[in-house]
Formats: structure tokens, C-alpha cells, sequence
């Protein structure tokens, strides 16, 4: 658990950048030993505008009783782009706006979008100032003491970022055996490297943006990082064409969370299945994948 301002972030960016995981507890006992662990084998890449799947499409939840429900107060943050950041005009925007909004239309229900420091969000929920808080919210023990939660609505996998003339066509511990990766210090991806890439020659950083440029600058041969913001990063004008994805996603959960779910004060149960049965609707309709194409063209799966 990470230990600086905002604890309660889902791991995108730099200022969210983790603790390392205490390796020996982690790894096999082969490991232990100097052997490498069974290999991670990653998935091939999939095309740009693929979008990811939480629900279960075997599963289909009844429409929940929403007699007791007059309206949605959503509670959210302005300075986490694409999920929230303010325009011109001082009005909130980013893929959680827009899909509190959709889970509104789709519920048939009035909603409110307030802004709050990050730090002051779970106490607005607690104090009955808001109902729900969509601010990409990680689902994890800590979180769980305070708040109950929707199903997960995004992941932050990791994944592998080349520049876009490489030679290399794969991200395996093989291809990458010998060969250095980028990566952040003191984060869940330099854990994972240690565990699975024993070969490699890791680069360790500081921060995000002096591993995307050890990347971009011939430095290394790899970046291993959170796929959200590097996304962010290969569709912007700072990446200028440079760099894409390599194989992945990486989605373990000991290294990558469980993802970021809606909150709800503890004990809301009625709210919550009605979030969990709009965010079903919403894929279930194509709804999801039009804002998440809206706003991760270069997808992070």
C-alpha cells in the first residue's frame, strides 16, 4: 500500500507511483534458490480498438427496485485527465463524468456531479454529502474498510512499451533476456520484472517521465509501466509517434489490483446493485465501449 498523498489512487501516473512489493514473500521457493520462476507468457496484442469486459455476459441482473431512488449525487475530483479534469469554462470533465452520466440516463434517475479534493471525497460520502464516488477509486482492503463497492469498471494493467522501429517482435523473458527495460522504482512493474524478466537488465527510475524518456531516447529497448498512462502517453503530442505496445496486458492481481470500482457508503446495498445493473446495461449495449474508445484510442488492452 502506498504511502503518499493519494494512497486511495489507482496506479496510473506519477504521482501514484507504489510501493515495492517485499519480493522474497512473493516469489517461489525456486526463485529463492537463484532459479528463474515459471515464465509469464504474455498475451498477443491486441488491436487498438479492443475494449475490455468486467461483467459476465452469462449473467444477466434483474432490474433492481428503484422506487426508494430519487437521485444520484456523484462525487468525483478535476485533476485526473482523461477520467476527470476541468475545461475552459470551469465545468468537470473525463470518462467518469461521462459514464456517471450514462449510468444516470440509463437508470432513468436525475444526477449531480459535485467536485471534492481527492482527500476529502470518502469523508464527503460518509458525511451524506454525495452518494456515490466515481474518481477511479481503487478496490483493495484498505478501501473496502471504508466504502462499499460497485464491480470493478476499469483495470490498470501493465504492459510493455517499444520504440515503433524495434526489431524486437515479442516481450517475452526470452526476447527481452540480456536486453534493458525501463522501469519505475519502487512500483508493483519493477516487481513483476524482478519475478518473471530475471534475465533482463533493468533500468530503474525515478519517475514515469524519465523512463518514457530512456525509452524514447534510445536508452533502453523496453518500458514496463501502467498501461492507462502510457496510453495516455503514445496517443499524445510528448510520445510524437515514437513508441507502441508490445504483447500484453499483464492483469495479475498481486501485481495490478483489482481494478477501481463506483463507491457507496457502507451498507448502501440498494444503490449499489442498481450501479452494478447500470454498468451491465451499459456494456451490455456498446455504451462502455464508445466512451472508452472515446477517450483511450490507443487502448491499454
Amino acid at each position: 500500500m502506498r504511502c503518499i498523498k493519494k494512497s486511495r489512487r489507482f496506479a496510473f501516473f506519477a504521482r501514484a507511483a507504489l510501493a515495492a512489493l517485499l519480493l522474497a514473500s512473493c516469489l517461489p521457493a525456486a526463485a529463492a534458490e537463484g532459479a528463474p520462476p515459471a515464465p509469464a507468457v504474455p498475451a498477443p496484442t491486441p488491436p487498438a480498438t479492443t475494449t475490455p469486459s468486467f461483467w459476465d455476459p452469462n449473467h444477466t441482473p434483474e432490474r433492481p427496485d428503484l422506487s426508494g431512488l430519487r437521485q444520484i449525487r456523484f462525487l468525483t475530483e478535476d485533476d485526473y485527465p482523461p477520467f476527470n479534469f476541468l475545461l475552459a469554462d470551469g465545468q468537470v470533465a473525463g470518462f467518469n463524468v461521462d459514464l456517471a452520466r450514462a449510468i444516470c440516463l440509463e437508470l432513468d434517475i436525475a444526477c449531480t456531479i459535485q467536485r471534492r479534493r481527492w482527500d476529502l471525497l470518502i469523508p464527503a460520502l460518509n458525511d451524506n454529502s454525495g452518494d456515490a464516488i466515481i474518481a477511479s477509486l481503487a478496490i483493495n482492503d484498505d478501501t473496502r474498510k471504508q466504502v462499499d463497492f460497485s464491480g470493478p469498471y476499469m483495470l490498470t494493467p501493465g504492459r510493455f512499451v517499444v520504440q515503433s522501429d524495434t526489431t524486437l517482435k515479442s516481450a517475452s523473458p526470452t526476447a527481452l533476456a540480456d536486453r534493458p527495460i525501463a522501469v519505475v522504482a519502487g512500483s508493483r512493474h519493477e516487481a513483476f520484472l524482478k519475478a518473471f524478466y530475471p534475465h533482463s537488465t533493468l533500468v530503474v527510475l525515478e519517475t514515469p517521465a524519465l523512463a518514457r524518456n530512456a525509452l524514447k531516447n534510445g536508452r533502453v529497448q523496453a518500458l514496463f509501466g501502467d498501461a492507462i498512462s502510457l496510453s495516455y502517453w503514445l496517443n499524445g503530442a510528448e510520445a510524437a509517434g515514437c513508441c507502441v505496445f508490445r504483447d500484453g496486458p499483464f492483469t495479475d492481481q498481486k501485481y495490478f489490483g483489482e481494478g477501481v470500482g463506483i463507491a457507496v457508503k457502507k451498507g448502501n446495498a440498494p444503490l449499489r446493485r442498481a450501479l452494478d445493473y447500470a454498468l451491465f446495461r451499459l456494456a451490455q449495449r456498446g455504451v462502455f465501449a464508445e466512451l472508452y474508445l472515446k477517450y483511450f484510442p490507443v487502448g491499454p488492452f
